[in-house]
């Protein structure tokens, strides 16, 4: 018998060799973020469970340090308000939770970050289309077949697996990956 730990471990060593093949994808997304934040513009990130957690992290990473000391940068994780993530959930519908504070905060030049291991959340869905309308870049960092956030995001990283743990270790993985992009394209690394 396989012990767990081996078997996550070869899980996760066989999705890891395939990721070679989002490196365009991941550059992309990485430049796209860059030259927003040297514009002024900035990141909002969402996404639900450990996606949520995800988007903080990445946003902790760009507004604190990644690889060294520097000014901070534009991010905003849009899973941190939790008066707002329940009045409008209370109010309106779960589904509006990031929809709402990307019309309220996002800005033409700013970049939407949606995290989903499906591609089908319904509340990362509406955030791209309120973006895409007020004139946000939106990029899908996803699993699965990348679901119905594939074809609605400008660019879509989508991680091949059907394991949604597997799937948040590349996430976290391509996130540390466009911190580090970012603070390249920048001057700051």
């Amino acid at each position: 018998m396989t012990s767990v730990f081996a078997h996550n471990l070869a899980e996760h060593r066989a999705l890891f060799v395939q990721l070679d093949a989002l490196e365009a994808e991941v550059e992309r997304a990485g430049e796209t973020i860059a030259r927003a934040l040297a514009a002024g513009g900035k990141l909002l990130i969402c996404g639900n469970g450990g996606s949520a957690a995800d988007s903080q992290h990445i946003a902790a990473e760009l507004t604190g340090r990644f690889i060294r000391d520097r000014r901070p940068l534009a991010a905003i994780a849009l899973t941190t308000d939790t008066s707002a993530l329940t009045s409008i959930a209370n109010d309106y519908a779960f589904d509006e939770v990031f929809s709402r504070p990307v019309r309220a905060l996002g800005r033409a030049g700013d970049v939407l970050l949606g995290l989903s291991t499906s591609g089908n959340s319904a509340n990362v869905l509406r955030a791209v289309d309120a973006a895409r309308e007020l004139g946000l870049t939106t990029i899908g960092l996803l699993g699965r077949d990348g679901g119905a956030l594939r074809t609605r995001c400008d660019q879509a990283i989508v991680v091949p697996s059907t394991t949604t743990a597997r799937i948040q270790e590349a996430h976290i993985l391509i996130g540390h990956t466009l911190c580090g992009l970012v603070e390249q394209k920048l001057g700051l690394a």
